[in-house]
């Protein structure tokens, strides 16, 4: 008890010098005589609240983080629904651009074909009984759209029409094995069908093409468009179909058939348009995308081909004279040197056009 009073007494002494230090100081100025004491009051004063400071700083600091720790959070979780939200706008905006490409070279394509049509988006794809590869768009009769219109998209044919409701519709893929669609090669009036595998077997990413005529050539690389319909009722005419890459032939049957890759991405489909209008004329083959030149050999190609085939001719010549030396009498050339003299093909080879057929 006696320490505590003899403590509080101490420090009110002391805090009464303090107030009257200070008092004196401020009244006298710096030539004041209490002016050394007042510094020296405030050296022992200042060197005390620094001590003090480093004490209790991470103490204040720690409550200071509690009391500000709801709001900080609250902070943070707006900075990440920020960030979440502009992460979809530039995903969407992106998307929004992929979109209207699309959109431009399908109205492209259809302006060349004079195709009047609706634009579209893919909004489901579905595997249902009946319809193995069908997909569900976002327009239907009340946009003017009914049942066995054509389908397209900025590559080629798409599909056709199946069932349509008032704000979707149903489109069976040319990829479905129950779709078929008149078809014709390019440059030509050769004419045959076109079937989906729907995925499956080897050719299941082709399309089959089955041409009516089976003396009618095929070949690797020879384009595909639609044939169209009576009135353009499934398909319009001139919708580039695809581009043949196997030719299978079977003796004995009626029919030339081959295996042909869409132009249509059908993995990838987001926007199509349905021909609500078909064409007045057939625009033929005018809506197939151009084909890249092919290079002519120039001057120095041609030289070099002739350089060749000469030193080809004399090294012929000269086994030809080392035979004769070696046997008095000359041999026959082999059936490759025949063929690059331009001479008979050898019974049994295949003609160019057989090749051809093959590959």
């Amino acid at each position: 008890m006696r320490n505590s009073r003899r403590t509080r007494l101490i420090l009110g002494i002391l805090l009464a010098a303090a107030l009257v230090l200070i008092t004196v100081g401020h009244r006298g100025g710096e030539s004041s005589v209490a002016g050394p004491l007042g510094q020296i009051a405030s050296s022992v004063f200042g060197t005390a609240e620094q001590a003090s400071t480093k004490v209790t700083a991470p103490v204040s600091r720690f409550f200071s983080m509690l009391t500000g720790a709801p709001s900080a959070q609250e902070r943070i979780d707006g900075l990440r629904k920020e960030n979440a939200q502009l992460r979809s706008r530039l995903a969407a905006t992106e998307l929004d651009k992929d979109r209207s490409k699309e959109l431009d070279r399908m109205l492209g394509l259809s302006g060349l074909g004079r195709y009047r049509v609706v634009p579209a988006q893919v909004i489901a794809r579905r595997h249902t009984a009946g319809l193995e590869d069908n997909v569900e768009i976002d327009v239907g009769s009340r946009d003017g759209v009914r049942r066995d219109m054509t389908v397209l998209n900025g590559d080629g044919l798409v599909g056709r029409v199946v069932r349509t409701g008032p704000s979707t519709s149903t489109v069976i893929l040319l990829t479905d094995p129950g779709s078929a669609a008149g078809a014709r090669l390019e440059g030509g009036n050769e004419l045959g069908v076109v079937n989906g595998l729907g995925g499956s077997g080897k050719y299941g990413d082709l399309i089959r093409l089955r041409l009516l005529d089976s003396t009618t050539p095929l070949k690797k690389g020879r384009r595909i468009v639609s044939f169209g319909s009576q009135n353009g009722t499934p398909y319009v005419p001139g919708v580039p179909i695809g581009e043949i890459e196997r030719v299978v032939v079977t003796p004995g049957e009626l029919t030339r058939t081959a295996y042909a890759r869409p132009y249509a991405n059908f993995t990838a489909l987001d926007v199509v348009g349905v021909v609500v209008r078909a064409p007045d004329r057939d625009p033929r083959d005018s809506v197939l995308p151009d084909q890249p030149a092919k290079s002519q050999p120039g001057k120095k190609d041609k030289k070099d081909q002739a350089k060749n085939h000469k030193d080809k001719s004399m090294d012929r010549e000269k086994q030809q004279r080392d035979a004769r030396d070696a046997s008095g009498a000359v041999q026959e050339p082999d059936q490759a040197a025949q063929r690059d003299l331009g001479g008979p093909a050898p019974r049994g080879a295949d003609t160019p056009g057989q090749a051809e057929e093959r590959d």
